[in-house]
């Protein structure tokens, strides 16, 4: 299927000839592109001279050109058109809202304006209605997976709530709840916006509730920089897509390693509270024991007693796993035979092939990809299975070292290896590791004791971790490929 490259711009606020100098040189560097999509303010209080001469034709945009319409009443008059127009030869505005088609089978939706405040909306604005009939015309045509790219002016509120940070931008406050909820009916591939003068690229979401529905494929939301701006800010953004109606159904649905959970599924699950009560899927999260005397794998639920409610987050279910997972207690993949111990959140288990008689591995119950993603009351008890560990260890005349690869792995498997305390000392150890690491090219650095992985790590980046009972910890953030046995290895 054509592969079409594409280029997404924020607000250009009319600075015509910077933008379209800088396309000329990315052109001219990077080859063609096959159009220009800009978000966000595209003229400003100041664009009539700068816009006269492409108005005329004296001056020509480099690429076909697609914007959105008015965020303000100055900027209304540019405008003719509500249903969309050619501004100039080469700027095509949208309109108000709707679907452009491309000739390469590329769907692209679009809502200009900003989140109106009152009715009736001003005409720089859309209302409730229009979002309303938009997610409609699309969710109404047959077998309708999601666009490939929708663009709005405002961000969509709430964007960064299980993602990586938005700097200074509070995305709880900032932005259009409609905006978050069009999004989340339309599921596009990419999503840019612009207006905040920032640039936020989120990690890519989820469309799907795992074990509940069939996988979908992922989101990206990009919000882009006001073009020309001092502090350097990305302003335009480059990339290749193949339409989603060519592409192979497996390949479209391929998950990233750092896929995250979907940021409006909340606020959406709190609009239908409202409406209804509690629904089965919202139900308190019943913690599962196994008790190994009775037939195999007989759950019986805890009544949440001995959990201390005092902290209202521990009813948060752990994420579900994508498919069978070999290590979630409830799976009928575990070897229930390898299992040693089963605390409240996490238990203990023999390792399959492991390096020594007595490798053994910590695992939370739930379904929980690394250290970094891990509720509090987990991580207390990881915190209790190490000090057990280390005392038992220590009474056999042994130290452990602990690893963790955060890197192709679905469940968190803390790997507790351990070593004669007279064969060699903390500081061999770590030494040992980083000269291996060095030689397979990978940075192994050292992190001060007291400090923790959560401050080194976010939620969803690859990493490998060691750990040695006594504290010491080695870090390498991963950033390409890594050796998936290096750990046993060294």
């Amino acid at each position: 299927p054509a592969v079409s490259r594409r280029l997404a711009c924020g607000d250009v606020e009319g600075r015509l000839d910077a933008l379209f100098g800088r396309v000329r040189a990315v052109q001219g560097k990077s080859g063609r592109f096959d159009m220009l999509l800009c978000v966000g303010s595209f003229f400003g209080s100041t664009s009539e001279a700068e816009w006269a001469e492409y108005r005329t034709g004296a001056k020509k945009a480099p690429i076909p050109t697609y914007v959105l319409g008015a965020n303000d009443q100055e900027t209304v008059s540019y405008f003719p058109d509500v249903s969309g127009c050619e501004l100039a030869e080469n700027i095509t505005y949208l309109g108000r809202r709707g679907l452009y088609s491309g000739t390469s089978g590329l769907q692209i939706a679009y809502l200009s304006g900003t989140e109106a405040q009152d009715e009736p909306a001003p005409a720089y604005s859309f209302s409730a209605k229009d979002v309303t009939e938009l997610k409609m015309s699309l969710l109404s045509t047959p077998n309708f997976k999601g666009v490939d790219i929708l663009l709005t002016s405002p961000w969509p509120r709430d964007v960064g709530t299980f993602g990586n940070s938005a700097g200074e931008i509070d995305t709880k406050k900032c932005g259009s709840n409609l905006v978050s909820d069009l999004a989340a009916s339309l599921k596009p591939r990419y999503h840019f916006a612009g207006l905040e003068k920032a640039y936020y690229e989120r990690l890519p979401y989820r469309n799907h509730t795992v074990l509940q529905e069939t996988p979908q494929h992922v989101s990206r939301f990009i919000a882009l920089a006001d073009v020309g701006n001092t502090s350097k800010k990305k302003y335009l953004y480059a990339f290749s897509i193949v339409p989603m109606s060519s592409m192979d159904p497996a390949e479209l649905v391929k998950q990233p390693q750092d896929v995250t959970e979907n940021p409006y599924r909340k606020s959406r699950k709190e609009a239908q509270k409202t409406k209804a009560p509690l629904c089965a899927e919202e139900e308190p999260a019943c913690q599962f024991f196994f008790d190994l005397n009775k037939h195999q794998g007989k759950k019986r639920p805890s009544d949440g007693k001995e959990r201390g409610n005092s902290q209202p987050k521990q009813a948060k279910k752990p994420p579900q796993p994508t498919g069978p997972c070999w290590f979630c207690l409830a799976s009928p993949e575990v070897e229930k035979h390898l299992v040693v111990s089963i605390g409240t959140h996490c238990y203990l288990a023999l390792a399959k092939g492991g390096l020594l008689p007595d490798h053994v591995l910590i695992l939370p119950i739930g379904h929980y990809q690394s250290v970094v993603d891990l509720s509090a009351e987990v991580v207390e008890e990881v915190t209790k299975y190490k000090s057990a560990l280390k005392e038992f260890f220590r009474s056999k005349g042994k130290r452990y070292v602990l690893f963790e690869r955060n890197y192709r792995s679905q469940h968190l498997q803390l790997q507790v290896v351990p070593v004669p305390l007279d064969h060699c000392t903390s500081e061999d150890i770590k030494e040992i590791f980083i000269a291996q690491a060095q030689e397979q090219q990978i940075e192994l650095l050292e992190i001060p004791e007291h400090s923790d992985i959560t401050q080194v790590a976010q939620p969803g980046t690859p990493y490998f971790y060691v750990e040695l009972d006594t504290g010491e910890k080695l870090f390498h953030r991963i950033r390409g490929r890594f050796p998936l046995h290096f750990g046993r290895w060294v």
